[in-house]
């Protein structure tokens, strides 16, 4: 459940990331909010019959985003997730601003630029000390395979770990 451009929210997003249209950064903020809540009954549904979700980026990723443009509060950022599903795990793939700035097509949407990117990173680490929260942190410029190995590691471990646990909420 990445940010979905399907909907009329995702389109939206699209097209801002895209940097075709221009939003007000409160707005944006939401209309993310918005989105991934677009996706709360089906993740329900899934998570009660059992099944393991895997999502790219969720909450965390737009609290850090948007208070790393520098007028914005943790808090009021973290406002419109609370009740989300709460993730067992948050796996933060850790790479060096200058190693992401390598890899290709980077600096083709908004927010792509190694400045913004060393602010973003600012507010991961303040997110990651919320203790309620199982972060680990995974070097992301290993091989591939390495990579793999280890995240596929955690993931069964964490199955095994909260496979009877119930359904958190996020920042309640």
């Amino acid at each position: 459940f990445p940010t979905d451009r399907t909907t009329e929210i995702g389109q939206l997003i699209g097209s801002y990331l895209l940097r075709e249209k221009n939003l007000e950064d409160h707005t944006v903020h939401l209309l993310f909010s918005a989105n991934r809540w677009e996706h709360v009954p089906l993740m329900k549904e899934k998570l009660q019959q059992g099944i393991t979700i895997v999502v790219d980026r969720y909450a965390f990723s737009g609290v850090a985003f948007t208070s790393a443009k520098g007028n914005f509060c943790l808090d009021w950022c973290k406002q419109p997730d609370v009740g989300l599903p709460k993730p067992d795990v948050i796996l933060f793939l850790q790479l060096s601003p200058e190693e992401a700035a390598e890899r290709a097509n980077f600096g083709h949407e908004r927010y792509e630029s190694s400045s913004f990117q060393e602010k973003v990173l600012q507010s991961f680490n303040s997110l990651m000390e919320d203790k309620t929260l199982n972060w680990k942190t995974v070097d992301a410029s290993q091989s591939i395979e390495d990579l793999h190995r280890e995240i596929k590691s955690i993931a069964e471990a964490t199955i095994q770990e909260v496979q009877n646990k119930p359904l958190g909420e996020l920042w309640k």
